[in-house]
């Protein structure tokens, strides 16, 4: 039985060493490196947001009708997030650290907060709303959120 909050925990993680790689190359000022990692950062967030946007909260929404709970909420907190990567990827290409800082300082609280709603709360009563198709549904997700993580 695979479960879907063991597979999007898992995501979080994996976006999280990406988020921190590309924090420690900018602390370093290797800024060629650092505009790859936070690319990779980016790419690997924004497929996790596809993967739950585009899959996961409509099932649970058609399965449950709760359009307007904790679904929307994450989809709010998905577009804040967004900004401020978009923000990040500028004080990058500025080459502004000190910006770029306080900019994910932001984000990681905004991450955290964010995983541990999704972790404890949503991710559950995805398992439990969609237990008839959550191999299906994960077996889906895997295939939209694998990447290849650098060694």
């Amino acid at each position: 039985m695979s479960l879907i909050s063991s597979l999007m925990t898992q995501d979080h993680r994996d976006c999280d060493h990406e988020f921190a790689l590309a924090e420690s190359l900018v602390a370093r000022r290797d800024w060629d490196a650092a505009a790859k990692a936070v690319n990779a950062f980016a790419a690997a967030l924004e497929m996790h947001f596809s993967a739950e946007e585009e899959q996961l909260f409509p099932r649970f929404e058609a399965v449950t009708g709760m359009t307007h709970g904790p679904t929307e909420v994450m989809r709010g907190e998905h577009a804040d997030m967004r900004s401020i990567i978009a923000n990040l990827k500028d004080a990058l290409a500025r080459r502004d650290a000190d910006d770029f800082a306080g900019e994910a300082e932001t984000l990681l609280i905004m991450m955290q907060q964010h995983n541990m709603k999704e972790e404890n709360i949503l991710y559950p009563m995805c398992d439990a709303r969609l237990a008839t198709e959550r191999d299906a549904l994960t077996e889906a997700l895997g295939q939209r959120i694998t990447r290849k993580m650098p060694a």
